[in-house]
């Protein structure tokens, strides 16, 4: 987890300026260009975690972490729109789910132990995803100057392609037992209550990265605060994250995950509402800590939670919880930069504020399904 955060961290931030001023695209082209990646890695992961369910095995996120690798190759070799096109809907938007597939393989492999307690496993996960994209930019911001993009690419894609050690050293999952499942049938929830989840989730993480697109602006444009003020912001809320997440190792593998995460979902309500009536930049700083919190709590449970609800169709589960974060993310550009041409920035802090509440109300108003508890004998 910590070599694919530092891989995808060290040239996420930078693909914008590489087509921009590598590739010479317009600022649509670019979004065309990013939108597809995210498009094509939600297909792809859904149908390699319908494949992982069917039968548990490596190959999925070795060809999700291998597809990475080749298609940064890809990107040091052409400046062709239609085949940065190709190279965003297949490789590209393959490699996107490496992420959820690193965290089925975890859950399988924690099942099989003697502790059995797969939300302690996430969260350290979770927190060592934090800790990578702290890393990683920094890591980039040092080989862009002196390498270029080909060499920030290179460099990328070795580092993709290093996730595929520990994949295999890790070896094989478990495969599940038939006779081992000793849940209920009405465990299993309805496809109704699956959708209420996966837009809870959505919006919550449109909330959030539509708030990370406008509070730069805001900070700058009317706080009159510099760029350095802004990076600030981010680099503590991405501090607090690490500490919230590995906090979550001590939490009862019976505590009841539902309601940790409204209270995050909650905490993101508050720092929204918290950073658009402010102009102090004191609060501001101490509101990145409900941001943080809020991020690593709903991050790390969410997953589980998604998981604890479909125990047999772990692929699935944590797949939609991923979706759901790449449906935000994909969402959220367009919605945060129209919100603000018309209504202003202020505004539409308020409006990601909303949506963080309408996330907590669907998730409260989900119908209450019980999680399979896992047998401890």
């Amino acid at each position: 987890m910590l070599l694919l955060g530092v891989a995808e961290s060290m040239t996420g931030p930078y693909l914008v300026l590489f087509g921009s001023d590598r590739a010479n695209l317009s600022p649509f082209a670019i979004g065309v260009f990013v939108s597809l990646v995210s498009v094509s890695g939600i297909a792809v992961s859904t149908l390699l975690g319908r494949r992982y369910d069917r039968s548990p095995a490596r190959w999925p996120a070795l060809l999700a972490v291998i597809a990475s690798a080749v298609g940064y190759l890809l990107l040091t070799t052409t400046t062709s729109y239609a085949l940065l096109l190709i190279i965003a809907a297949t490789f590209l938007g393959t490699g996107t789910a490496a992420f959820a597939q690193l965290f089925v393989l975890a859950r399988s492999h924690l099942q099989s132990t003697a502790s059995q307690n797969s939300t302690r496993g996430t969260a350290l996960l979770r927190s060592v995803w934090s800790l990578a994209w702290a890393i990683g930019p920094m890591v980039g911001a040092a080989l862009l100057p002196w390498y270029g993009f080909t060499g920030l690419f290179v460099v990328t894609a070795v580092g993709f392609a290093a996730v595929a050690v520990p994949v295999l050293l890790a070896g094989p999952p478990p495969q599940p037992e038939a006779s081992a499942s000793s849940a209920p049938a009405e465990a299993s929830p309805s496809g109704r209550s699956v959708a209420v989840l996966v837009a809870s989730f959505a919006l919550f993480h449109t909330a959030m990265f539509a708030g990370s697109v406008v509070l730069p602006l805001y900070v700058t444009d009317v706080l009159g605060q510099s760029e350095s003020d802004v990076g600030f912001l981010f680099s503590v809320g991405a501090a607090v994250e690490i500490p919230a997440a590995l906090a979550l190792l001590l939490v009862p593998a019976r505590a009841n995950k539902k309601r940790l995460i409204l209270i995050g979902m909650a905490l993101l309500l508050l720092y929204f509402v918290i950073i658009a009536i402010s102009s102090n930049m004191t609060v501001l700083l101490l509101a990145q800590i409900a941001r943080g919190v809020a991020i690593a709590v709903v991050g790390a449970l969410g997953i589980t939670y998604f998981q604890d609800l479909m125990p047999h169709a772990t692929g699935r589960a944590t797949t939609m919880f991923a979706n759901s974060a790449a449906a935000g993310s994909l969402v959220s550009g367009v919605l945060a930069g129209s919100a603000a041409q018309i209504i202003g920035y202020r505004s539409t802090l308020l409006l990601c504020g909303a949506l963080s509440a309408l996330a907590w109300l669907l998730l409260t108003a989900s119908r209450r399904t019980r999680p399979t508890e896992t047998p401890t004998t």
